[in-house]
Formats: C-alpha cells, sequence, structure tokens
C-alpha cells in the first residue's frame, strides 16, 4: 500500500471508529498512531513523532486562552448574569407579539458576548426562560425551540470557543476571529428575533397564543443596576482585545477576574459554587486540550500520508472551481453534525480542507466563520443536537420529548441556513469590522 492508501484506510477506520461510539480523541489517536507506524515502518518512530506533536501543541501560550474563557464563562453561569440578561432583554421586548421569545434571544445573545459557552448558554436559559413562556402560553416545544435556537449564538458572537479552537488550528488571529463574527452573529440574533415574531403571529398552532407580559415594569434603576454589571464585562473582555490593551489570553484572565468580582459583589458565589466552577472548568479544559492534541496527531499523520495534497489535486483536476468546493464542504459539515459534537467536526475536517482551500487564495477568517455556522446547524440537528439534549436533560418534562425540542428548533436551523448562504454570497459580513 502507498503512503496515500494508506491514510485513506486510517481516515475510514476513524469514520467507523467514531460512529460505533468511541471517543473522538482516542479514535484520532489510535489511527494516528497506526497510520505512522504503517507509513514510516516502526512503532517507536510512530510513537516519538506523535508524542513530540502532542508536547509541542499544549505547550503554546496561545492554549492558555481555553482555561481562561471556559472559566470566565462558568464564573458568569453561576453568577446569575443569565438572569439579569434575561430580565434586561425581556424589559426592551415585553410588549411585543412573542416579546419573551424575543427577549429570550436577546438574552442569548448578551450571554454570549460574555461566555461563548452554548451549552451553559442552553442549561440557564432552559431553567429561567422555559417555565416563564410556558406561563404566558406558548407551547412547550416552541419554548424549547427558542432556548436550543438561540443557545447557538454562544458559538459565533465573540468570545467564542469554537472560534478560538479554529484559529488554533489554522494558526489564525483569534481576535480577528472574534471580530469577523460579530456581525454574523447579530445578523442571526435579529432574523431569530423576527422569526420568532413571524411566528408568533402566523403560527399560532406551532407556537400556542404567546401572552403580552402584563407584569410591572421594572425601574429604571434596577434595569441599571442588572445591564451595568453586564456592559462593564462585554466592554473589559471585548474592548481590550480590540482595543489593543490585552492579548486574548489575557482578556480571558482579565474576564474571569471580573466575572469573580461580579458574583462576589452579588453575593451569588460561594466556596461550593466556586468548588464547582474550578471542576467545570478542569473537566472541559482537560477535554478540549485532550481534543486539540489528538487532532494535531491527526494532522501531522495525514500530512505523511499526503491525503490533503492528494485531494487537493482531486479537487483541482475535477475542476468544480470554489464554490462547489464549498457547498461540498459545507453539505459534508451539516450531515456530520447529525453524528459529531462541534468540537470534533472541526478536529476532523479542517486540517483536511486547509490544503484543499489553497490554491482557491481564501481568506480564512471568512472561511471560518463559514465553517462554525455550518457546525452550529448540528447543534440542532438529530440524532446528536448536543444543545438539544442539554435542553432535555434540564427541563426534565415527560411531556417534552426530543422529538417536540428537534421540532421546535428546525425553524432556527433554517435560519441559520439563511444566514449561512448570505455570509457565502456577502463575504463583507465577516471582514467588515476588520
Amino acid at each position: 500500500m502507498t503512503s496515500f492508501d494508506i491514510g485513506i484506510v486510517s481516515l475510514l477506520a476513524m469514520v467507523v471508529l467514531v460512529i460505533a461510539g468511541l471517543y473522538v480523541p482516542i479514535a484520532l489517536m489510535a489511527c494516528s498512531f497506526v497510520g505512522v507506524w504503517a507509513i514510516k515502518g516502526s512503532p517507536i518512530l510512530a510513537s516519538k513523532l506523535l508524542g513530540l506533536a502532542a508536547s509541542n501543541t499544549i505547550a503554546s501560550y496561545y492554549f492558555g486562552v481555553v482555561p481562561l474563557f471556559v472559566l470566565m464563562g462558568f464564573l458568569v453561569a453561576e453568577s446569575g448574569i443569565g438572569r439579569d440578561a434575561f430580565d434586561v432583554a425581556n424589559a426592551a421586548f415585553k410588549k411585543l407579539k412573542g416579546g419573551l421569545g424575543v427577549g429570550t434571544v436577546g438574552a442569548n445573545a448578551i450571554f454570549a458576548a460574555i461566555t461563548g459557552i452554548s451549552i451553559a448558554s442552553a442549561a440557564i436559559f432552559t431553567k429561567i426562560a422555559v417555565p416563564e413562556m410556558v406561563r404566558h402560553g406558548y407551547t412547550k416545544r416552541f419554548a424549547a425551540g427558542i432556548v436550543a435556537g438561540s443557545s447557538v449564538l454562544g458559538m459565533l458572537i465573540p468570545p467564542s470557543l469554537l472560534l478560538i479552537l479554529y484559529g488554533v488550528l489554522t494558526e489564525q488571529s483569534i481576535g480577528d476571529l472574534f471580530l469577523a463574527g460579530i456581525l454574523p452573529g447579530l445578523l442571526m440574533a435579529a432574523l431569530f428575533a423576527l422569526g420568532v415574531v413571524a411566528m408568533a403571529t402566523f403560527a399560532p398552532k406551532f407556537t400556542g397564543s404567546p401572552e403580552a407580559d402584563n407584569s410591572p415594569a421594572l425601574p429604571a434603576s434596577v434595569i441599571l443596576a442588572k445591564a451595568l454589571p453586564i456592559a462593564l464585562l462585554i466592554l473589559l473582555v471585548l474592548g481590550g482585545i480590540y482595543g489593543g490593551l490585552f492579548t486574548p489570553v489575557e482578556a480571558g484572565a482579565i474576564g474571569a477576574i471580573g466575572a469573580l468580582i461580579l458574583g462576589l459583589i452579588k453575593g451569588t458565589l460561594d466556596w461550593k459554587s466556586l468548588w464547582r466552577v474550578l471542576m467545570e472548568t478542569g473537566l472541559v479544559t482537560a477535554s478540549v486540550c485532550f481534543l486539540i492534541i489528538a487532532a494535531q496527531m491527526y494532522s501531522r499523520m495525514l500530512a505523511f500520508s499526503g491525503v490533503p495534497a492528494g485531494f487537493g489535486g482531486l479537487v483541482a483536476s475535477a475542476d468544480i472551481g470554489l464554490w462547489g468546493v464549498l457547498l461540498l464542504y459545507v453539505a459534508v459539515i451539516i450531515v456530520m453534525g447529525m453524528i459529531l459534537d462541534s468540537s470534533s467536526i472541526l478536529l476532523i475536517l479542517v486540517p483536511l480542507m486547509l490544503p484543499v482551500m489553497a490554491p482557491f487564495n481564501v481568506d480564512l477568517i471568512w472561511f471560518g466563520i463559514v465553517t462554525i455556522i455550518a457546525v452550529e446547524i448540528g447543534l440542532l440537528t438529530p440524532p446528536f443536537g448536543i444543545s438539544v439534549y442539554v435542553i432535555k436533560s434540564v427541563i426534565d418534562d415527560p411531556e417534552v420529548s426530543l422529538t417536540d425540542i428537534f421540532t421546535g428548533a428546525a425553524p432556527f436551523a433554517l435560519i441559520m441556513l439563511a444566514v449561512l448562504g448570505l455570509v457565502l454570497i456577502f463575504p463583507q459580513l465577516t471582514t467588515a469590522l476588520l
């Protein structure tokens, strides 16, 4: 067998192992090791090469951004800022038809600008927003669907863990990726809000009969007290990055300190909750770093085999052009989103596609936003749909099935497809702020 053949067999074996249920990093590492062994003919050389890949990967200063932003996200979630964001957004939109749903979308957008962790958004707003919407006449299906749909904003509106991961994999500026995600993220949030109003108006069988929230308006002083800490934290983190005051790693540290101080001032953090935050941060960080190490091993194995270069040659000879490649790539991501989580899709496909895209001189910042939006759709598609599973576990209501939540989230997946199409047609949406 040639090196190319070995690479293809390793790739197919990895896909089979993942579909069979093996943990993705284990599948990547095992196939990488066996692939390099078969190519180089020495298990000792294979182990040394992959060991070098692991040490070089995790020793990078820029990997400090992962635990720091994860820590900030969990501190924000534990500090009750999600509830504050919902109260502020609901105060702004409560008089609209479907205003509570719009408020949930707005709160998720605000929360995304602080945490960048969609799972945290899904869990928090399932507890906060779903009971409120159901109480005001929304169907449980639609209420859960709104939370599922808007929770994915955390993967696009900066800071975003997926954007950080993509930046590390492609060696692109994380600050530029954050800037590039702002306009598409706000556009998606706006279309989600318009979609909620339209569905509440024209599809009452699907949405229920949302009633206006006639509870007394919050005093301006209360709204200011809830909104000011959120605005300060966003300004501190994103303003520091874009103003050149902090690197993304330093901004993560500053943001974590800011979230800790806010939690202590609000009195919502105690020793028990801090311990829980640290444990969750450690688990998520270890998981993400393990994935990244496995991806680097896999990427080096592919480079040794010549598979990416071979695919690039096949694409060039097929003459399907950039649009053909992009549409095929997006379709593959969406299909993979039905069986894999977001990080795994990035780690598997991005190293494979970078050499394929190189001859087209594609802007990798724009390509990254296209990739993230396509990956986000997978958060809402069956059978995997991780945001849907988080909501199902938190809602703990036998009357709300997974099918109900997937059905409620379907309109938002279609809106995301529309946003993806706009970003593909108008790259300026990602580059205008750079």
